[in-house]
């Protein structure tokens, strides 16, 4: 067995190829092929415990997370992921589930991007500026030609260690601002992706300024959280999801639905949409939006690809034979 921590992980796996992962992970979504029980999920007070299992032919998964948002010491997400033989059940591989947590939801929102965003230079704009606000920077930029990013986070002192940090990330031309409110943020931005622990919208509830743009949630992941605006669901010409569990795991799913804004055919997931070999087609005046709650197929799928990876190129302390 072999232990991967983030600088083992950083040198196996780039972000091009993690989002190639998550792409491999939604065929294996649509054929059918694997097994996912729905996610073990303890709440206490605001703190939350996740356990997600998943079963693909090469391997078992398991990764174990905390998440207390009230952290400031210390990070608010912690992380482990177990990787298991599915032949001998022999545990493979421990990773460090933080930074894959971190790395590989920052694919999935760039894998949207890939499919889902125009083709032509993009204007970025970021709502929240925690670990998934920065793995999301970095994985649009990969995707698209970038030219200029604008934050809104709601404690303004983070903003400048953050766009510090992103920029020894990303092309050094790119122009990154620090908005003082989420409209200066997206006014003129052609993406926008917010990534909080908001239990309330934190995208105005302005058509003008939502309006003909790809919109990517990620932070909603229970019933009780929000960052889409009830505006949104009336001109979202395309709602994608990465897995249907998110139709009762995010409030921003399953709200619209419990309220008849939205009904489940105008709701498609990610996998089918890409097994379709469709194009997207984009209407004036109205948003694409995908929302991703994250599943054990995508960590269990990623977590074998850099196993694989990392046994290639003798990386990872071995802590048994």
């Amino acid at each position: 067995m072999i232990y991967l921590n983030e600088k083992d992980l950083r040198l196996v796996i780039s972000m091009k190829e993690m989002v190639d992962a998550i792409d491999l992970a939604y065929d294996i979504y649509h054929s059918g092929d694997f097994a996912m029980p729905t996610r073990i999920q303890i709440i206490d007070q605001e703190n939350t415990f996740l356990v997600m299992p998943s079963v693909i032919k090469e391997a078992i998964g398991t990764k174990l997370v905390t998440l207390f948002p009230n952290n400031t010491s210390l990070p608010r997400l912690h992380s482990i992921m177990i990787l298991t033989s599915s032949e001998t059940g022999e545990v493979k591989a421990m990773l460090d589930g933080t930074f894959l947590t971190g790395f590989r939801t920052g694919a999935v929102g760039g894998s949207a991007v890939r499919h889902l965003a125009k083709e032509k230079p993009q204007k970025l704009a970021i709502i929240g500026t925690g670990v998934q606000g920065f793995y999301q920077a970095i994985a649009a930029c990969t995707e698209r030609t970038i030219t200029e990013i604008k934050l809104y986070n709601r404690t303004e002192t983070k903003l400048s260690g953050f766009i510090e940090k992103l920029k020894d990330e990303i092309d050094e031309q790119i122009e990154i601002t620090a908005c003082s409110s989420r409209e200066e943020a997206i006014k003129d931005a052609d993406i926008i992706i917010t990534a909080t622990n908001s239990k309330t919208p934190v995208l105005p509830e302005s058509p003008q300024l939502l309006k003909n743009k790809l919109i990517i949630g990620i932070g909603s992941f229970q019933p009780t959280m929000r960052e889409f605006p009830n505006i949104l669901y009336q001109i979202a010409s395309h709602i994608f999801i990465d897995t249907k569990d998110a139709m009762k795991e995010s409030g921003d799913i399953c709200t619209p639905f419990e309220k008849h804004w939205i009904k489940e055919q105008t709701v498609q997931t990610m996998a089918s949409f890409l097994a379709s070999g469709k194009k997207i087609k984009r209407e004036q005046g109205k948003s694409i939006v995908f929302k991703s709650t994250g599943m054990g197929l995508f960590d269990v799928v990623v977590a074998n690809i850099i196993y694989k990876k990392a046994i290639e190129l003798n990386i990872g302390q071995r802590l048994y034979t």
